[in-house]
């Protein structure tokens, strides 16, 4: 093999090594390596202080990437030889976190995919500020309706929310006659999401009676949920 393909294969190999470096481990596998990591895992929580105070995984410090000023600081308290491990809402600010601490020399650097929303929906525990809010019995009786029931399950801190939020109201007035809306800020109500499985954020579930006819979770077009309220009719 000559000088000139040893260099590419090298390259190629590096390529790989940082391509994979910023794909997530699956969930079991984040769960698995967070466990084998012990007292030596550094929990960065990505999302604002406020978030943090609400709910966060238990050994987690709040870094959020909001402040950048204070960047140098706070990874000098960290260190570089130990695992760090990185949650968001979803992977949005945990990735430009990961992608920051690698710039900076961290070298085992994990995201949680999916994120906190993931990890609350599959009934994982987290430290909370917050009551657990409704219950199942409560969120089935807002459901009784004559008319069809979309529930809009978000929160406040999440970009994609945010960008939902206008489709949803539009969708509203547009099908007042034969639609009711019901949303649910996720954070706030962690018992019933886990009930539900809700491990993303925005969902949607439309609902006929009692019965979920359709789910979505991202953000559809106004088109594609007003296309699933009059299939439901």
């Amino acid at each position: 093999m000559n000088v000139r393909t040893l260099l590419l294969v090298s390259l190629l190999l590096v390529s790989a090594s940082l391509k994979a470096q910023d794909q997530p481990l699956n969930f079991d596998a984040f769960e698995a390596k967070l466990a084998q990591a012990g007292t030596r895992a550094q929990i960065l929580d990505a999302r604002s202080e406020e978030e943090y105070t609400q709910n966060h995984l238990q050994g987690a410090i709040s870094f959020s990437v909001a402040d950048a000023a204070d960047f140098g600081k706070k990874t000098q308290k960290l260190d570089k030889s130990a695992p760090v491990f990185i949650y968001s809402i979803g992977n949005g600010r945990s990735g430009q976190l990961a992608r920051q601490l690698r710039e900076s020399g961290f070298k085992d650097v994990t995201e949680l995919p999916g994120g906190l929303s993931k990890w609350i929906g599959s009934g994982r525990p987290v430290v909370s500020t917050v009551g657990s809010g409704l219950t199942l019995a409560d969120y089935q009786a807002q459901l009784k309706s004559d008319k069809l029931v979309l529930v809009d399950f978000g929160s406040r801190y999440c970009g994609s929310c945010k960008k939902l939020a206008p489709i949803v109201d539009e969708v509203e007035k547009d099908g007042a006659a034969n639609l009711k809306v019901i949303r649910i800020e996720a954070y706030e109500n962690k018992a019933l999401i886990k009930e539900l499985g809700i491990t993303s954020l925005p969902t949607l579930v439309l609902y006929r009676g009692d019965q979920a006819v359709w789910k979505k979770a991202g953000v559809p077009s106004k088109t594609e949920i007003q296309a699933n309220i009059a299939e439901s009719l």
